[in-house]
């Protein structure tokens, strides 16, 4: 059975950095892209960071790309999520999610997907 546990979340101040990690298993982790998505109350949930399985490769959302970094260990099975400079339209639950090579970097169709985890950022 494939988890996917998400953790880092908390209440942070704008300004503030927070790191999430995404820890894996039940799955070949490093043949894995995996991906880093958010839903915030009331909308949509929205594509934020990628990461290809080798960890060479990596796509951003344009309202994170600067702020945010993914990065992944792959003898740890984990993938992490740097965020600085929070704003707090950054509030949203994060979810990891994991997907066989050759996704659209962003499309829904990863396989696999984690429980999420709370980012609020007050002003």
């Amino acid at each position: 059975q494939v988890q996917l546990v998400t953790s880092g979340g908390g209440l942070v101040q704008a300004g503030d950095s927070l790191r999430l990690s995404c820890a894996a298993a039940g799955l070949a982790f490093s043949a894995y892209d995996m991906g880093w998505f958010r839903q915030a109350p009331g909308k949509e949930r929205e594509f934020v960071a990628h990461i290809t399985r080798s960890g060479s490769i990596t796509h951003y959302s344009e309202s994170v790309k600067g702020r945010f970094t993914i990065s992944r260990d792959n003898a740890k099975n984990t993938v992490d999520l740097q965020m600085n400079s929070l704003k707090p339209e950054d509030t949203a639950i994060y979810f990891c999610a994991a997907s066989l090579p050759g996704i659209v970097p962003g499309s829904s169709n990863y396989q696999h997907w984690g429980q999420g985890t709370q980012v609020t950022v007050s002003s």
